[in-house]
């Protein structure tokens, strides 16, 4: 396995330079990545000691600073030394420059500021930690997306994810034998809140819950692993749905981030028709 070094450097958190090597580095099989972060770098001084340990250990460079500066020092030390260094977000700020004609601020971190949006996804996180596993029925019509499904069908992480993007999600357990929450089955009331419900292949589902059995030393002989009663657990949650006219996600083979963008779609969705009428 051939292996490389990878340095990422940041005027900010960094989110950025790190999701897009991330994206491109799964498409390569065989190789060792060490990446190195760093982040927050708004000075000489600090990025003087990013370029020794870059000389150091060479490989790809790859940074998002907005500081011309900044930039052109680690262009041309890279260039010195013949080590391969990019700008992950010059193309397409300069097309959209171009397209909107309009002036670059240039300004390091400023997705990050603390604007109405910041306090937005906070409300919406904060929304989700209250609401998760099905507490807090009560105010159910303030959330935008409530996912049901069975145990170990990722609610809450996906909640997490979605409120991170500025929606209110909340998530209520499916358990056979168990009622629904009056609060949800009146939504239907609130053409604001949407119910999705999120499913998955019960021998997926045994698979995770009986890794989830082992780490919390308990027993793996109960109903929650019985293919039968996940059978009828999954087939019981589908029923329910089909009967209040929620749509359905398999998450069986969809990572969390891709649940998340699949419900926020339906909800977009939904969105549009309603302000349409």
């Amino acid at each position: 396995m051939s292996k490389f070094h990878l340095h990422l450097i940041s005027d900010s958190t960094g989110e950025t330079a790190h999701s897009l090597a991330r994206a491109c580095l799964v498409q390569f099989e065989g190789i060792d990545v060490q990446e190195h972060h760093w982040t927050l770098i708004r000075s000489m001084n600090q990025l003087e000691n990013v370029i020794e340990n870059i000389i150091e250990n060479p490989g790809v460079v790859m940074y998002t600073l907005v500081d011309d500066k900044l930039r052109k020092t680690i262009q041309k030390e890279c260039k010195k030394k013949q080590i391969p260094c990019i700008s992950v977000l010059d193309p397409i700020i300069h097309f959209l420059n171009t397209y909107f004609n309009a002036k670059i601020r240039g300004k390091p971190g400023i997705q990050h500021e603390m604007d109405d949006d910041y306090f937005t996804r906070i409300d919406a996180m904060q929304y989700a930690l209250s609401h998760d596993d099905g507490q807090s029925y009560w105010n159910l019509a303030e959330a935008d997306i409530i996912l049901l499904g069975v145990s170990r069908t990722s609610k809450t992480p996906t909640c997490i994810y979605i409120a991170n993007r500025g929606l209110k999600a909340a998530n209520v357990p499916y358990v056979p034998g168990v009622s629904l929450p009056e609060d949800l089955l009146k939504l239907g009331e609130y053409p604001n809140s949407m119910v999705i419900g999120l499913t998955k292949d019960p021998n997926r589902l045994i698979q995770i819950r009986k890794n989830r059995l082992i780490s919390l030393n308990e027993k793996d002989n109960t109903d929650y692993i019985d293919i039968e009663n996940v059978k009828k657990e999954v087939i019981g949650c589908r029923r329910v749905c089909n009967e209040n006219g929620w749509p359905i996600i398999d998450v069986t083979r969809r990572s969390i981030e891709e649940t998340a963008a699949a419900a926020i779609k339906l909800y977009e969705t939904r969105q549009l028709k309603y302000a349409d009428k």
